[in-house]
């Protein structure tokens, strides 16, 4: 026995070394970290379960380290949290995939599928190997899509998470595309081919960046949802998103103890301007919503005109999708519209209310966003919103028109409730946009006859009357609405109605 034991440890330390000194200090010298090293950033101390430590690759290079095949996989925990872990080794061929790399992948995330446990997975491999998934190979790498992304049949889905540490082409992209939360680091890059495959195939000269940075992956692309300095702090990121979300889709979102919001509820009435047209940060309206420092935005660089956000009431999740009049005037454009839906999507799936807070102009219009399919996304979004089975709760804030006022959770997607601050206005459109569109013949008629002056007095009093239509009053006085509120009150009534909401059944999506 002792000679079996000699045997295991020295494989087992070799395997530990992954790609051996000269490759981790490579791995260093690029300002990356190793696989080990990440994990050991990542989860709690001693905690780590290892599977498929000594696996090599089915074809051996003589010299090459082959150390766990390139990538490290097992449980551990995270705050407490049993969670899988695939962690991509850049020092052992270049992390790239082949078959017993996919097996091992493809057999943690079936188990973590199976046992409704998270999923994070920390990236940086160069795609897949060659020559090991050449020609006949290809065809039958072990990598089951039905496994790979998708639960087990009869599981709920569990949460992704995924850290982009370095280049990130193949199956590690696929996997930053799957993830519920994707972090990237500035110098990280995910993308499907890597840029010399793209220079030999098409032709096209790129950097790692221009073809999957942060400036495509994150503000176009939306395969990395966000940007952080380097990758402790992506790391951090990953443990931080975590906190927010179940172990899996049919158990309830955790809660915390909860604190007070940054900034004092009598700022509310101030920091939104009365007048419509004057643009103002909703971060620092939703400052003084929130429990302190719990807001975590989703897709910040992309679709700017909205905010999705992670973040806490009274010590419960929520997914705030709040306009930002900062960006396009809060305009909701294709990309704002995709982002939108997808963090609806990701919410209802693991039990987190939705809470939405308009000051919205409407849908962006026009050729454009014709072409994007900018109807697709109203319908689609209007679909999936009405049809959401966590909590919602939609607060107007200011003014919300059109197709804005409806996929932000008007009375037409039947919200759990909605209400008002007296600053709102609602309608079809702007009061000067309709005054214009629907009065156009008088504004012209009263043009010819008694000048500019005349026009525009005329102008001045449609808008006025206008204006007064779209106060929030009648809509309460009809029932449209279900209250008009102190700016003060809004962070109690969005608990409350959460809480109202869930009732006394287990706070989980039920679907009929």
């Amino acid at each position: 026995m002792d000679t079996h034991l000699d045997e295991l440890r020295k494989r087992r330390t070799e395997a530990l070394g992954m790609g051996g000194p000269r490759r981790i200090a490579r791995q260093h010298a690029s300002g990356r970290l190793t696989a080990r090293e990440r994990i050991d950033l990542l989860i709690d101390p001693g905690s780590w379960f290892e599977l498929g430590l000594l696996t090599k690759p089915e074809l051996r290079r003589e010299g090459d380290a082959s150390a766990a095949d390139g990538v490290v996989t097992g449980w551990a925990t995270v705050d407490g949290r049993r969670v899988a872990v695939i962690a991509i080794d850049a020092t052992v061929l270049s992390g790239t995939t082949a078959a017993v790399n996919a097996r091992k992948q493809t057999r943690l995330i079936t188990a973590a599928g199976r046992a409704g446990l998270p999923i994070i997975t920390l990236a940086d491999a160069d795609g897949g190997r060659m020559p090991d998934i050449m020609g006949w190979r290809f065809g039958g790498l072990p990598l089951d899509f039905k496994q790979f992304l998708t639960p087990p049949d009869g599981c709920p889905s569990v949460p992704r998470l995924v850290a982009a540490l370095g280049p990130c082409y193949g199956d590690s992209a696929l996997q930053a595309a799957a993830g519920h939360f994707t972090v990237m680091t500035e110098q990280a890059s995910v993308a499907l081919s890597g840029p010399s495959v793209v220079s030999t195939a098409i032709a096209e000269n790129v950097t790692h960046l221009d073809l999957g940075g942060p400036d495509v992956a994150a503000a176009q692309a939306g395969t990395s949802h966000a940007v952080v300095a380097d990758e402790q702090a992506a790391i951090a990121w990953v443990r931080r998103a975590l906190g927010y979300l179940p172990d899996h889709a049919a158990a309830a979102a955790p809660v915390v103890a909860p604190l007070p919001p940054a900034v004092d509820a009598e700022a509310l009435l101030t920091l939104v301007p009365t007048e419509r047209k004057r643009g103002y940060d909703m971060r620092k309206v939703l400052a003084a919503i929130v429990d302190r420092d719990s807001l975590l935005q989703w897709c910040e660089t992309r679709g700017k005109s909205v905010i999705t956000a992670l973040a806490r009431i009274e010590g419960g999740p929520v997914g705030v999708v709040a306009s930002q009049p900062m960006q396009r005037a809060g305009t909701l454009d294709v990309e704002a519209l995709d982002k939108y839906l997808g963090f609806i999507e990701i919410c209802d799936t693991f039990n987190i209310p939705l809470v939405m807070l308009h000051d919205v102009p409407g849908l962006m219009i026009g050729t454009q966003e014709e072409r994007r399919g900018v109807l697709r996304y109203l319908e689609r979004i209007a679909v999936r919103l009405s049809t959401a089975a966590v909590p919602r709760v939609s607060v107007i804030v200011r003014k919300s028109y059109g197709g804005g006022y409806f996929l932000m959770g008007g009375s037409q997607t039947s919200p759990d409730m909605l209400v008002c601050w007296p600053t709102a206005e609602l309608g079809f459109m702007a009061p000067e946009a309709g005054v214009r569109t629907v009065h156009r013949g008088d504004l012209e008629r009263e043009l010819a006859q008694g000048g500019t002056e005349a026009r525009d007095r005329l102008f001045d009093k449609l808008t006025e009357e206008w204006q007064l239509e779209s106060e929030p009053w009648e809509a309460a006085a009809h029932f449209f609405v279900d209250d008009v509120i102190d700016p003060r009150e809004t962070r109690h009534v969005i608990a409350t109605a959460i809480d109202v909401t869930w009732g006394n059944h287990e706070r989980v999506r039920h679907r009929t």
